[in-house]
């Protein structure tokens, strides 16, 4: 079987450091219009497509196309790392972003539920289909695209630029949101306002695709070509690091997903439904925290890469099973200061896991399935994390009529992840490059051509 056409090889200088800007630029503009979606669904979506529902069901409906573009990532994932594998990380990178920016606009044109009934509410899952899908191709492509461009010694340091498009994307977000909100004012962002941050994501889009195309394809995949270890079906190829490796690698990254968007997206429901909080205070608060959550990553890997991620990665689960049992009572007391110290603290502690989960599950793989392979783990963990997360909240505060059943499933899905990430430590021996899990061994992985 003929291999595909061989991207050029890369530029020698400068190509690690602005491969790492322009993945971080790209994974920033794609968060940004799932973000987007996030807090228009906590805050907006219930009125113009579900008005109606009461304003539980209607919440929880919002949520659950939330959810939808959860359960499209995988599909994205599987897609785009097939073909990442196969033709190159770069041209599956430049259809993500395309993917993502297209579907965000389209919705900033859909019109309501007052507009066209039934179908208002249809078209807003299918587009938020297109945005998983996007998405999905995106997340496991940026980190290695960086990771594999790294230099010696600063896996964990490059394979982190594309986690800080995370938090960067979500500040970007928040502040569009509350800027247009500020300038139409109240009644006119509900009714129409909200439309303008979607309708931006073209201009960003445009820009990034200028960033990305800039950039050059991966040393590893160029490796792939010259070695001729291209493989007919990289997803199935992928699976032969077995069961128990890649069970416990899901396991270890889920709880982060889980927490991250019970932070982002659910207590801005929560915080203004339930607790009374001004809607530009709670908005303002988590976007703060998300600049403390962008500004640590740097710090984190470079300690990953110093003295070994197994550590911290433990500490860091300790860290955020401990700070969601004390979150909710912490925003329960109603006021500002409490609720800021919450937000601040998970700010703080999200990115300690956050900043290398990326390389955890990419050194699970050997470079000609990587794509495949990596993607699987993250858009499962996405799915059974953040995907249901909100849902599950709003449903458990629904039928407790109180927060203490959000609080028992972020403390049972941290255990979980804890539990999940010294198993996985302890099946995988200790190497001498300390930051790295060792990958099984190439000679164990063939396939048909």
């Amino acid at each position: 079987m003929s291999t595909p056409d061989r991207p050029e090889r890369p530029e020698p200088a400068a190509a690690p450091g602005r491969t790492a800007l322009a993945t971080l630029a790209g994974t920033t503009l794609e968060w940004y219009d799932f973000f987007l979606y996030g807090t228009a669904a906590a805050l907006i979506f219930d009125k113009q497509f579900f008005p109606s529902l009461s304003p539980a069901a209607g919440t929880l409906a919002a949520f659950s196309t939330l959810a939808v573009g959860f359960v499209a990532r995988p599909l994205g994932g599987l897609v785009f790392g097939h073909f990442g594998d196969r033709v190159g990380r770069k041209a599956t990178l430049v259809v993500s972003l395309l993917l993502m920016g297209i579907g965000s606009t389209l919705i900033g044109v859909i019109p309501t539920y007052d507009t066209i009934g039934f179908w208002a509410p249809v078209l807003l899952v299918v587009l938020r289909i297109v945005q998983g899908i996007g998405l999905g191709g995106e997340g496991a492509g940026a980190t290695l695209m960086s990771m594999e461009h790294a230099p010696e010694g600063k896996r964990n340091l490059y394979a982190g630029f594309p986690q800080m498009g995370t938090p960067a994307g979500l500040v970007l977000a928040n502040l569009v949101f509350l800027g247009t909100n500020a300038l139409t004012g109240d009644a006119a962002f509900t009714g129409w306002g909200w439309r303008i941050p979607f309708l931006l994501s073209f201009v960003l889009v445009v820009i990034g695709l200028a960033i990305r195309l800039r950039v050059t394809e991966s040393p590893s995949f160029h490796r792939v070509l010259e070695e001729d270890d291209v493989v007919r079906f990289p997803l199935a190829e992928s699976l032969k690091a077995g069961f128990p490796r890649l069970a416990l690698t899901l396991l270890a990254v889920v709880a982060n997903s889980a927490v991250a968007y019970v932070f982002m997206v659910f207590t801005l429901s929560y915080g203004t439904k339930q607790l009374g909080h001004d809607k530009q205070f709670l908005v303002l608060s988590v976007t703060g925290a998300a600049v403390l959550w962008f500004a640590t990553i740097p710090v984190w890997t470079r300690v990953a890469d110093r003295h070994g991620r197994r550590t911290m990665f433990i500490g860091g689960s300790v860290a955020i099973l401990a700070w969601c049992a004390a979150f909710f009572p912490l925003l329960d007391t109603g006021a500002a200061v409490p609720a800021v110290i919450a937000l601040a603290g998970m700010g703080l502690i999200i990115p300690v896991t956050h900043c290398v989960q990326g390389s955890i599950i990419a050194d699970t793989f050997p470079a000609h399935v990587r794509y495949s392979g990596s993607s699987l783990i993250l858009q499962a963990g996405a799915i059974l994390g953040g995907g249901l997360a909100p849902m599950i909240s709003t449903a458990l505060l629904n039928s407790g009529g109180s927060s203490t059943g959000v609080t028992w499933y972020l403390v049972a899905i941290c255990g979980v992840s804890l539990v999940g990430a010294v198993a996985l430590f302890r099946l995988v021996p200790e190497t001498p490059e300390r930051t790295a899990l060792p990958q099984i061994g190439d000679e164990a992985w063939t396939a048909p051509r």
